[in-house]
């Protein structure tokens, strides 16, 4: 093969979708390219004229228009341009220009034809445009994991074994033992329908009533747990996993229709899932001491890795994350109550940021704050919660959750406040709007209470759905805040590197990439006066509204999805190859499959910001560029 036509096949190798086609195909196929040549400001094709060539760009730019003159891409080196005329009618629908000097190497029509036709990697790629593309690719890495595919149903291998709620409890003891599980559902059956009115399992027998030695002739009433959390039978096995750890469970109801289907344990999911981050749960949970969670602490890394390999989606690894994190907090506020005593009056342990959003990975710092009751005295009370969150922020430091260098945690008096300075604090933050304000609802506007009193948590997130989405002007500076962090793309939809040290020529995937896509997504799910936290549930308040275009929240979903992920993979190789996980990806280190997609999913970053602009009369903002 003559010197130019390797060049032109080596080429052609390294981008989609030609890097998928079989040698034997290649190096037929660049013996049929031809080159051109183009000058800046020159036209390459116009709309209507005969498509003859799928068009390649080997280096150069390139903008592509609508018929009506509106810019609708710019493209550069390894992009291609012209398929939808071959396809359609043979007819040039995307008009285009060289924006600079530009090479193009011209792959004919009968060739096109051809691959299209006998080449499914090649159809798929020519046949779909950027955002569908990336959709095809979010949701092909999602069908490769069991959790998220498999219904609860599979797990369930026996009938629902139940007892009415006025049993005793020898007979429920017995009933148990002879079925051969560790739970017993309780049903009231005192109406014309039987309905579940709670449970009871091994560890409660254990430790509520031969702990306490109780008769055998007790009603099983006084030790069972009611306000069941139960499940639907159609949903994921993955579903499961995260009530369980957002709840720290170890037993659920499976429900069809408002009746049991059955009953899922801890062991089951741990038994079909390899990644046994409900395990790493149940053992932390199982510390009676702050060196036991350290210990522990060494397996979350490894769940975590093991979930990437599993294929888990973004949503169910943050999610996991986060309720690790919280089992954590749970425990070390346990542990700091038996060392200290009983609380002097109710409190709230609040998360912030990506464990309230279960967003959270395994590079990340602490985020907490305390609601305490109004009844809280500062000169009689405030030693006791100084202390319990000293005892907490410092165990969760030794767990790996390092200190927040911005102080945003209870060990702060500021963040250490009874419930109705908290609200005043919620109220003066969206009334009066200034930078500083700005800045804590980007932080204290993603909350959650993980323990305590949670009702005060509650009323905070009302307070804030039901004020900002009336406060245009809250709502325009939050907007304009949210664009602070723009995505790493150039003119030439080509990456923008970090110049920052160390990190210099990195994208870093969270500031540029997942946190403004929170951001931008928080401000919409206010304005719609959510509760939600998390990214994917506010994305789902907002699609039961008006507020986007058609089409938007499904591609903010799908950039949100890719962007995470690719930053979740970075992360796990890292850990695998023993080195410090962070957020700074090289994209010589990605796949080509990679880079296209990001390309795609930051240009979806880009398209939001430019609306939330228009929608809320946001004022240009600094940006990082």
């Amino acid at each position: 093969m003559q010197a130019e036509l390797i060049e032109i096949r080596n080429h052609l190798a390294q981008h989609e979708p030609f890097d998928q086609l079989p040698d034997a195909i290649l190096d037929r196929l660049v013996t049929q390219v031809e080159v051109a040549y183009y000058r800046a400001g020159s036209t390459i094709l116009e709309f209507g004229q005969s498509s003859t060539d799928l068009n390649y760009i080997r280096s150069g730019a390139v903008e592509v228009f609508r018929r009506s003159g509106e810019l609708y891409n710019r493209l550069t080196e390894g992009d291609i341009f012209g398929q939808f005329g071959l396809m359609m009618g043979k007819m040039v629908r995307f008009p285009a220009k060289a924006l600079e000097d530009t090479l193009i190497y011209c792959i004919p029509a009968a060739e096109f034809q051809e691959l299209w036709e006998t080449e499914d990697s090649f159809a798929d790629f020519v046949e779909i445009e950027d955002r569908t593309r990336l959709r095809t690719a979010v949701e092909r890495q999602g069908k490769s994991s069991n959790l998220m595919t498999a219904k609860v149903t599979r797990l369930l291998s026996r009938e629902t074994v139940s007892a009415p709620a006025t049993v005793r409890l020898q007979e429920a003891a017995r009933i148990m033992t002879e079925h051969g599980v560790s739970a017993l559902l309780l049903m009231d059956e005192s109406g014309s329908k039987p309905v579940m009115k709670g449970i009871i399992t091994d560890r409660d027998l254990r430790t509520r009533a031969l702990t306490e030695a109780l008769p055998s002739e007790t009603p099983v009433a006084d030790i069972m747990t009611e306000g069941l959390i139960t499940i639907n039978s159609e949903a994921f096995i993955f579903e499961a996993m995260l009530l369980m750890l957002h709840n720290n469970i170890h037993h659920l109801p499976v429900v069809h229709n408002g009746e049991p289907r059955g009953i899922i344990g801890l062991s089951d999911i741990v038994k079909y899932e390899s990644q046994s981050t409900l395990f790493v749960v149940s053992n932390i949970f199982r510390q009676k001491n702050v060196q036991g969670l350290i210990a522990v602490s060494k397996d979350v890394r490894d769940s975590y890795v093991r979930m990437v390999n599993e294929d888990a989606n973004s949503h169910m690894i943050g999610s996991a994350m986060a309720g690790i994190g919280r089992s954590f907090c749970q425990r070390l506020l346990a542990l700091g109550e038996e060392k200290l005593g009983p609380p002097p009056v109710p409190y709230c342990f609040m998360a912030l940021g990506s464990m309230a959003r279960d967003e959270q990975l395994v590079v990340t710092d602490q985020d907490n704050a305390m609601v305490l009751d109004d009844s809280f005295d500062p000169a009689e009370h405030d030693e006791y919660f100084k202390a319990l969150a000293k005892f907490v922020s410092d165990g969760l430091a030794s767990c790996g959750y390092t200190y927040c260098t911005g102080d945003i945690m209870a060990t702060n008096t500021k963040w250490r406040q009874p419930l109705s300075v908290w609200k005043s604090y919620f109220t003066d933050w969206i009334d009066n709007p200034k930078a500083e304000a700005l800045l804590n609802s980007n932080i204290f506007f993603d909350l959650e209470g993980i323990y305590g009193n949670t009702v005060y948590t509650e009323q905070l997130k009302t307070l804030v759905a039901e004020k900002a989405q009336k406060s245009q002007r809250f709502l325009a500076l939050l907007a304009r805040n949210a664009l602070n962090r723009t995505p790493p793309l150039g003119f030439f939809r080509t990456f923008v590197m970090e110049q920052d040290g160390k990190q210099n020529d990195t994208i870093n995937l969270k500031r540029r990439g997942t946190a403004p896509l929170s951001d931008l997504i928080r401000v919409h799910a206010l304005a719609c006066g959510s509760k939600a936290q998390n990214s994917f549930a506010r994305l789902r308040a907002i699609a039961e509204t008006q507020l986007l275009p058609h089409g938007s929240v499904e591609n903010l979903r799908d950039a949100m999805e890719f962007i995470a992920i690719v930053r979740i993979r970075h992360q796990a190789a890292a850990i695998e190859a023993g080195q410090q996980p962070d957020n700074n990806v090289r994209p010589e280190d990605l796949s080509t499959f990679e880079r296209r997609n990001l390309k795609d999913a930051f240009q979806i970053l880009s398209s939001g910001q430019k609306f939330l602009r228009y929608r809320y009369h946001a004022p240009a903002a600094r940006s990082l560029q």
